[in-house]
């Protein structure tokens, strides 16, 4: 095979840099040549095909990148055992679908990520992809146990109109049948598609293709686990071949947010609501979060039924609120339906946003600033007034 000049591969990179398109590089399916091409946003691409779209994978670990020494395990596996690369190895099908850079963002299971660690994707998938005219959107890997927390958190943050593909995986990489690889390659295939556009972030596993603001993880086990109840899915995936059910249209009360000057989300807890539950876990809470780094401690209250709590703690609440001036949203374990709103001056009603992602939705509005009645009005958008 005849010898290729690392001088002009180097060459034609910088002139496609200039030119704000990138250098095509041919595949060599039959030989160890790796074509590497960096982009101005430090992006690593292995390869370069100017035919495809770009699209960039940020990996945080999770079951997608599990491993275990028993090939038949779905439980008791090590999350965040393998690297971004590896993923993308894989699963060499993404480089017929688009030109894939891989940013090891975090390589932990999903109840270790942090506040912090969603900050810094944001600010990554807004610089490196929105402000990017040459990438055409993005695949975050993550475990599935706050997956849905991650996704809402990104939907609210990053809103240039690209793809933002959230995929996890039930059963980790090294089990029989995994469905991590697929899951990958459709991840890709959807940020890839021009069709994609405009749909907020999506949460993409199992042949579905979900809203991120409404789809929640609904069995602990089962691959097909993620789904909008009420509000059904966007779209499906056949032969790997994306098919959108309408176009693309902006979920009812959907609040945007940007973090672009945010340091910091402020913390907010949340209580689950139960037969005989005490008034002290809700002054803990408190005290915990005065003792802190953050000055506040803002309380999310999981109750039941329609955010129901009892007598007694509905009388804590109401001195919480008074004396220390803190939001406290009531939400709804049950998993689907709508707190309703209500004329409460000590208490804000999450519509039809469960637990976790009124959590999600009071720390970005927290950090925004937002007062008491700021925070009412953006949750009472997304109920029934």
């Amino acid at each position: 095979m005849a010898k290729i000049s690392f001088k002009t591969i180097t060459l034609a990179a910088l002139a496609a840099v200039g030119n704000a398109s990138p250098v095509l590089y041919p595949r060599v399916t039959d030989s160890n040549i790796t074509y590497v091409f960096t982009n101005s946003h430090g992006l690593n691409f292995t390869q370069m095909n100017t035919t495809l779209p770009n699209v960039t994978i940020l990996a945080t670990g999770g079951t997608i990148a599990g491993s275990s020494a028993d090939n038949t395990a779905t439980t008791g596996y090590k999350a965040g055992a393998i690297g971004i690369q590896q993923l993308m190895d894989a699963v060499p099908e993404t480089l017929d679908i688009a030109n894939v850079a891989g940013i090891q963002v975090a390589n932990v299971g999903s109840p270790d990520v942090t506040s912090s660690i969603l900050l810094s994707m944001a600010k990554t998938l807004n610089e490196a992809v929105c402000d990017d005219p040459t990438m055409s959107g993005a695949v975050i890997t993550h475990g599935t146990d706050t997956l849905e927390e991650t996704a809402f958190f990104l939907d609210a943050t990053v809103n240039c109109g690209k793809p933002i593909v959230v995929v996890g995986a039930m059963r980790p990489a090294t089990a029989i049948s995994a469905d991590g690889p697929f899951n990958l390659l459709q991840a890709v295939t959807v940020a890839a598609h021009p069709a994609a556009r405009n749909r907020g972030a999506m949460v993409v596993m199992n042949d579905r293709i979900v809203s991120a603001f409404y789809a929640s993880k609904t069995n602990a086990n089962t691959m097909d686990t993620f789904k909008a109840v009420e509000m059904g899915n966007l779209g499906a995936i056949v032969s790997n071949k994306p098919y959108f059910f309408y176009p693309p249209v902006m979920p009812t009360g959907k609040t945007i947010v940007d973090v672009r000057n945010v340091s910091s989300i402020p913390r907010v807890d949340i209580l689950y609501s139960y037969q005989d539950m005490h008034n002290d876990t809700l002054y803990d809470a408190v005290d915990n979060g005065a003792k802190g780094v953050v000055k506040k401690n803002e309380i999310k209250i999981a109750g039941s039924g329609a955010g129901s709590v009892s007598s007694t703690f509905s009388t804590a609440i109401d001195d919480i609120a008074s004396t220390h001036s803190l939001p406290i949203v009531l939400s709804t374990r049950t998993g689907n339906g709508e707190v309703p709103l209500t004329e409460s001056t000590t208490t804000i009603e999450s519509g039809f946003l469960n637990p976790q992602k009124s959590r999600i939705l009071l720390g970005l509005l927290l950090a925004e600033h937002k007062g008491s009645k700021e925070i009412k009005e953006a949750f009472a958008k997304i109920g029934i007034a």
